[in-house]
């Protein structure tokens, strides 16, 4: 196994995380990975809500892992048990709802000791925003994000980083094309393979509400020129910002993803080649998302110390669910356009 983890059953994690300091040792542990192995026998338990209301609480990525003996049954009861946890692992035959495979559990436990307060945090965000307003969970995301900009984990992976000298593009960072009652928004740093900087936030943000208060539209096209729909955010910009409060000052005002939301209904996204933080999380707030058959999709954030910042934690979660954004999240895998639409993450696989 590549880390240590807590390993207990069902009726022994109650003793576990009610123990006076079981928070505080939890969750500063190296790594903080809690697998709870369920048996056939938990099925048949009387639920105990307060052992939910404790995984909930509890400051540590809370797996839990479902044997091979469960039927279809029994997918009422046991989607009932895994929904307060953070990830589950089932085999691919077990009606287990949101689930990964069982192997991947050392990869989780990998990620989770490489960057412990990003994996909590991360879990303590999702399970916090699962029911919040679009707003609010920005809010609550951007809160997290900035935190996290302050920790050794960021500051270390920023330490690495070589200085980058980007070039100046004359031309806007979002292009904008009215066709009729259609707008067509372009990313437009193909030389960048459409890195999110501030100047591209910037041109969304003045386009999208423009867009919002103009009744003859009806139809919004977002995608990306070159090679790639957007690379996330810009490398090259990160660091920058003053301090940790004035970067969530900005991302509370200057939201692409508030935007996007807001325009959800007429929003269509066109996404192809690689797609990786914001180019994940900004067209998952769209309610119809197309991707070429080369797509793939990555969340970075976490193996660099952070969560996602551009609306993920909100959009992503409500496709895919919470569980299995946290595993997406968490372990930095890079998924194909067939699994993103296995997933929902995407609703249509189209040729350019």
């Amino acid at each position: 196994m590549a880390a240590p983890i807590q390993t207990t059953g069902l009726a022994e994690a109650h003793a576990l995380l009610s123990h006076p300091y079981a928070g505080e040792d939890l969750g500063l542990a190296d790594c903080p990975v809690i697998l709870v192995e369920l048996t056939a026998a938990d099925l048949s338990a009387r639920p105990s809500e307060e052992v939910a209301v404790m995984v909930k609480s509890t400051p540590a990525v809370m797996a839990v892992a479902v044997p091979d003996s469960i039927g279809s049954a029994d997918g009422a009861r046991l989607a009932e048990l895994c929904e307060p946890f953070d990830i589950v692992l089932a085999p691919n035959d077990v009606p287990a709802p949101l689930a990964v495979p069982p192997g991947e559990l050392d990869q989780i436990s990998a990620a989770a000791m490489a960057s412990p307060a990003a994996a909590v945090a991360l879990v303590q965000l999702l399970r916090l925003s699962e029911k919040c307003s679009t707003a609010d969970g920005l809010v609550a995301e951007s809160l997290a994000y900035s935190t996290l900009q302050s920790g050794p984990q960021f500051q270390a992976w920023l330490a690495t980083q070589p200085t980058r000298l980007v070039a100046v593009n004359p031309e806007p960072a979002v292009l904008a094309e009215r066709a009729g009652s259609t707008l067509r928004l372009t990313l437009n740093r193909p030389e960048r393979h459409n890195a999110f900087s501030a100047e591209m936030r910037d041109g969304l943000v003045e386009q999208l509400r423009a867009a919002s208060i103009d009744p003859s539209l009806d139809g919004i096209v977002l995608d990306g020129a070159g090679a790639t729909f957007c690379s996330g955010g810009d490398l090259a910009e990160f660091g920058t910002t003053p301090d940790p409060g004035t970067a969530h000052r900005v991302r509370s005002v200057r939201s692409a993803a508030f935007w996007i939301d807001r325009l959800a209904a007429k929003s269509r996204v066109m996404v192809h080649g690689t797609c990786v933080g914001a180019g994940v999380e900004l067209p998952a707030y769209a309610h119809d998302v197309a991707a070429h058959p080369d797509t793939t999709f990555r969340l970075p954030e976490v193996a660099m110390g952070l969560v996602p910042g551009a609306g993920g934690t909100v959009s992503i979660a409500r496709r895919i669910g919470r569980q299995r954004l946290c595993y997406f999240a968490l372990t930095n895998t890079e998924i194909d356009a067939a699994c993103a639409l296995s997933w929902g993450l995407i609703d249509r696989i189209n040729p350019r």
